[in-house]
């Protein structure tokens, strides 16, 4: 959707539901080695979670959530068990970087996930229109380098982008 920001323009914004989560474990650098914070978010029947999860959530006193995450951090010191974390956390303005999966586009051809412009479409061409073109040499090196982009599966990938403001 989009919002006005304090200048009168609009502003192309994405809507996420962002919570309630709930901390269910706080890592310590003394004890495990790394600082970080686990959050649990998420409704799910208390019948369809497992025992040793039953007692995890038990312990940090926390009914059962759908999704564990573990999120590192330099301040893990300052949460503690059972602290539900809201979007009222993040302030307006402030700069975030937001991870999640990527939409699922199936098998998909080197045009398509590569953006390769493909071959002339007509002048003898003959049914190579979408195809990607040489992918090596012949007897030398007498193999296809690793890393030589192809068709196949296209998204469903984590993505991370970076910097975005809170509004």
């Amino acid at each position: 959707t989009q919002v006005w920001d304090e200048n009168n323009r609009v502003v192309p914004v994405t809507v996420v539901k962002a919570g309630p989560c709930v901390v269910t474990q706080v890592r310590t650098n003394d004890q495990d080695g790394y600082d970080s914070v686990q959050i649990a978010f998420g409704e799910i029947d208390p019948r369809k979670v497992n025992k040793p999860l039953k007692g995890h959530f038990a312990k940090a006193d926390v009914t059962p959530r759908r999704h564990l995450v573990e999120v590192r951090t330099t301040d893990a010191g300052e949460y503690t068990l059972g602290q539900e974390l809201t979007a009222e956390t993040f302030e307006s303005g402030v700069k975030v970087d937001v991870t999640g999966k990527s939409k699922g586009k199936g098998f998909a051809g080197v045009m398509k996930r590569h953006g390769f412009h493909g071959g002339k479409a007509s002048h003898g061409a003959h049914r190579v229109h979408r195809k990607p073109g040489s992918i090596g040499g012949c007897a030398t090196p007498g193999r296809v380098f690793k890393g030589m982009r192809m068709a196949g599966r296209m998204g469903n990938e984590r993505v991370t982008t970076q910097n975005l403001t809170v509004h």
